[in-house]
């Protein structure tokens, strides 16, 4: 079978079970008895381990398997959960997802057999159970004295397992009449090798084959469990048929991986006490009617569960859908063109307007033209929806890996997390993870004080690490606080004069907020030696360079004893912005409408300066100027104007006036890549096509503040 075509869904849906699995076992850590929970890792395990198997990914399989056995006994309460448990079971799920990244780059899992790991879990499962494997052993015991007679069938011994199933009272009724309608009644007890993986789909093709000869009026233990997997290496069945049992046994036995089969004939006396069988004075209704009003009954009853199976699923399966991002992609270009599309309509009606052409000026035209901006309003709109997630995906990996660091340095502490349901465009949630990650480890590392130290500071034992995401306006904020030791500014100032970026006498000028902003530098570190964790000096400066490709921004606020807080701003998406064109000589440039305050008229007598660089003081503030006609190299003016046009912008707490000249009005434009060709501007973050087909930069507003 090819598998190839079903890559994709397993990808995915084992990056779901292995989420599943950390956010279970981090619970089960904390409440070691809840059995939902435990129930919840068992079901995810085995997930794992068939789907694992379906694709053929052996080592995989092993591994989940052996980690399904932990949560097994765990499950029957044949093991407690502890800290050192929940390591080992981490370390498995650790050497999981590198099977899954091997998969995503190579196709396949690789070579890795992760024997020491296994080890490790077979070894701490037999310590737990202290000599507790003797119990399976003994049930496997029919299995194995049958290995030498593979795959035959015999009649059934006295003692055979089908002979002590206990039938339930909604059944007893099929056996009777059943029997009454001349059907012949057996009973069987399939074994299953005991090297099988997938017992259960085992079992599944063993009723299938079954009911192609009858049906299975009984199971013992009951279907569900099978389905889960909840039996031993064995299960039993009594079955109605019209045919004799032999070619039913030879069906099963076709089944690979079926050890044997024991079966004999069965009456309903064998299991229902005679006096609850029916007298034959009560027998008044003919038989075959009877059979035909059961087995219709029985339809009836099965097809009512079918459509209530079907209904409980139906919110679950509608809510959700997986969209290749390249499909999405597709489809947002298709919105640009029409974006683009309805600009073009735009610039034809005012330019053939104005050369007094009365059809453009017809009111029909314009109604015409406001159709159109609605429907690629709406449908922006749709699609921007449709390619909005959850910031969970990313966030949900970030609790176990604060406790690993937790273990790993010594310090309790604890994550926090509010507004997980905080929505982002796809491409910001796919590249915030890495930013959101190095914020976390430095407040784990650098943050968070020893026990010793928090003890002397009158804080509590355990530190404390929040992280809250909240929508504002067009911009998502991510905060990620803590209530650790904060920023000592006057080692980070000692730390920069040591590296040369400020001298003495400039360093004593320099605000809290300045000194700061050091942290961000490319290899600058605060940390005393260099560890898996930090000293290299590539934390913040790949956070800030990170956040500001997507066009957003990260400010800093710390109390030294008392904490810091990171507040990054994120745009809710890269593709279609709300902007205002400007002109520069005869270039148009479009500023993002996110990042502009207010717009004024200077006059040039108003100019200030400040270590010769032009500032204006506006409302209490003191805004330096950007002539960006300077900037962007145009040709220089003939006459200097009276009066300048200023756009202020604004980044974080900063502020800067950008000098145009001239105001275009507000536009939607569409974000284009340029790609590697002018990748060294700074300025630049894109092009836009406007209605005539003319070019438009946008600037970055980031870069030039």
């Amino acid at each position: 079978m090819d598998i190839s075509q079903y890559l994709d869904i397993f990808i995915d849906e084992t990056a779901e079970h292995i989420q599943s699995l950390s956010d279970n076992i981090m619970a089960l850590e904390q409440e070691p008895e809840n059995a939902d929970t435990i129930n919840e890792i068992f079901r995810a395990a085995h997930s794992l381990k068939g789907m694992a198997g379906t694709m053929g990914f052996k080592r995989m399989q092993h591994l989940t398997h052996d980690m399904e056995n932990v949560f097994q006994e765990i499950r029957n309460g044949n093991v407690k959960v502890n800290s050192d448990m929940i390591d080992i079971l981490f370390e498995c799920l650790s050497a999981v997802e590198e099977y899954l990244e091997t998969v995503k780059s190579t196709s396949d899992e690789g070579t890795n057999d992760n024997e020491v790991l296994i080890k490790k879990l077979n070894n701490y499962l037999e310590q737990s159970e202290g000599g507790g494997d003797a119990a399976p052993a003994e049930e496997a015991a029919p299995a194995e004295e049958a290995a030498s007679d593979e795959g035959k069938s015999e009649g059934g011994s006295s003692d055979a397992p089908f002979k002590s199933i206990e039938v339930e009272e909604s059944n007893k009724s099929k056996l009777t009449e059943a029997a009454d309608s001349g059907l012949k009644l057996y009973g069987c007890t399939v074994y299953i090798q005991s090297d099988c993986l997938l017992k259960a789909a085992r079992a599944f093709l063993v009723f299938k084959a079954i009911e192609d000869f009858g049906e299975i009026l009984v199971f013992s233990p009951s279907s569900q469990d099978i389905e889960d997997e909840r039996f031993d290496l064995h299960f039993s069945l009594i079955i109605a048929t019209q045919s004799e049992f032999e070619p039913i046994k030879d069906a099963i036995c076709a089944v690979s991986e079926i050890e044997k089969v024991e079966f004999d004939t069965v009456t309903p006396a064998d299991y229902i006490a005679e006096e609850e069988l029916p007298k034959e004075e009560e027998k008044k209704v003919p038989v075959k009617a009877e059979a035909k009003a059961a087995k219709k009954a029985a339809e009836q009853s099965k097809s009512n569960q079918n459509k209530a199976k079907k209904a409980s699923n139906k919110p679950v399966t509608a809510r959700t859908v997986r969209v290749d991002i390249e499909k999405l992609d597709a489809l947002m270009n298709q919105v640009s063109e029409l974006i683009i599309a309805k600009n073009s309509l735009v610039s034809i009606s005012a330019t053939e307007g104005n050369n007094g052409a009365q059809g453009f000026e017809s009111q029909s035209f314009h109604e015409q033209i406001e159709y159109l901006e609605r429907i690629t309003t709406n449908l922006h709109e749709s699609v921007m929806k449709v390619r909005m997630v959850p910031i969970e995906t990313t966030v949900n990996k970030f609790p176990r890996m604060i406790r690993d660091l937790s273990r790993k340095l010594d310090k309790p502490m604890n994550l926090i997390m509010s507004g997980e349901e905080t929505e982002l465009d796809r491409t910001v949630v796919d590249q915030i993870g890495d930013p959101l990650q190095h914020l976390l480890r430095n407040s784990a590392d650098h943050g968070i004080e020893d026990v010793e130290l928090r003890k002397q500071r009158g804080k509590p034992e355990e530190g404390k690490i929040e992280l809250n995401a909240y929508q504002e306006g067009n911009n998502v904020i991510i905060v990620v606080k803590d209530d650790g030791g904060g920023i000592d500014t006057e080692n980070v100032k000692k730390k920069a004069i040591e590296r040369g970026l400020v001298t003495e006498d400039a360093a004593e000028d320099l605000t809290d907020k300045e000194i700061i902003d050091f942290l961000f530098m490319p290899s600058f570190s605060m940390a005393k030696k260099i560890t898996d964790i930090s000293g290299r000096g590539v934390g913040l400066d790949v956070v800030k360079s990170n956040i500001e490709a997507l066009g957003g921004d990260v400010e800093v606020k710390s109390e030294y004893g008392v904490g810091s807080k990171f507040t990054v701003r994120l745009p809710l998406t890269l593709a279609i912005i709300q902007a205002l064109m400007v002109e520069i000589r005869d270039e148009k440039y479009a500023i993002a409408l996110g990042s502009i305050q207010n717009i004024e008229n200077i006059s040039v007598s108003d100019i200030k300066y400040v270590q010769a660089k032009e500032v204006i003081h506006l409302r209490g503030l003191v805004i330096p100027l950007i002539r960006l006609d300077e900037l962007l190299d145009s040709e220089p003016k003939e006459s200097e104007d009276n009066y300048l046009t200023v756009v202020v912008v604004k980044k974080g707490d900063n502020y800067a006036g950008l000098v145009v000249d001239n105001l275009m009005g507000q536009q939607e434009i569409v974000i284009k890549s340029l790609g590697k060709t002018i990748d060294n501007n700074k300025i630049i973050n894109g092009a836009t096509i406007l209605g005539d087909g003319e070019v438009a930069l946008i600037i970055d507003v980031n870069a030039l503040v």
